[in-house]
């Protein structure tokens, strides 16, 4: 059977990470309303967890984005397809990641692709041309890694 994952992705500020990624990938910030409601209604949680961005509330802690042509779970607002989670924990990225993204844009839109990309608040670590190989190196706003090829 397979398995429905999510990938996680440990931050200092999840709400500004997932609009950076969700302009990086073409992907959707989940509106978390629909739960928050339904959580501040059953006394589940209180105010101060949840702020208000773009008219939709969102978790102060949490942010997710998903692929737009993903399901959505009605009853939550959360992607039931591909999915990055982005959470905020107290400590700061302190080395390389081990786990790391491929962005896929094809040689003929990669130096676009990385411009557009810088202007989103990503950062050139190194350009790798070796054989059988081409690809940039980045980092998000906040230093984690990725590479566009």
């Amino acid at each position: 059977m397979a398995v429905h994952w999510k990938l996680v992705v440990d931050c200092a500020e999840p709400l500004s990470l997932a609009d950076f990624w969700a302009e990086a990938l073409g992907y959707e910030v989940e509106d978390h309303t629909v739960l928050i409601e339904r959580l501040l209604a059953a006394g589940a949680v209180t105010d101060e967890l949840y702020t208000v961005v773009d008219g939709r509330k969102a978790w102060r802690t949490l942010a997710a984005v998903r692929h737009p042509d993903d399901p959505v779970e009605a009853a939550s607002g959360m992607g039931l397809g591909r999915r990055l989670l982005f959470q905020r924990v107290p400590e700061p990225k302190a080395v390389k990641n081990r786990l790391h993204m491929d962005l896929h844009f094809g040689p003929e839109h990669r130096e676009a692709e990385v411009e557009r990309l810088q202007g989103l608040g990503a950062s050139v670590l190194q350009v790798v041309v070796e054989p059988g190989t081409h690809h940039v190196v980045m980092a998000d706003p906040e230093g984690n890694e990725f590479c566009v090829q």
